[in-house]
């Protein structure tokens, strides 16, 4: 099972790579991820320290850490 969930999340990041930041149902329908395997993917990324998610009024956004540490980095 751990193979899937890291499989998952490497699709995950791959996604959120190419696509920049989204709202947690808009990756999960780009995908076409189902739960319980969506949430645990976006689980293991935000244990490992590779996604950032922010509440915005009644959802969650998610972005790569690196995709937003660039973005402070602009000047």
């Amino acid at each position: 099972m751990q193979a899937e969930i890291g499989t998952a999340a490497g699709i995950i990041w791959k996604a959120l790579d190419a696509q920049g930041e989204l709202s947690l149902p808009q990756l999960k329908n780009s995908l076409k991820m189902k739960a319980p395997l969506f949430d645990w993917a976006v689980g293991w990324l935000a244990r490992e320290g590779e996604i950032i998610i922010t509440k915005d009024k009644r959802t969650f956004r998610v972005c790569l850490k690196t995709r937003a540490a660039s973005a402070t980095d602009a000047p």
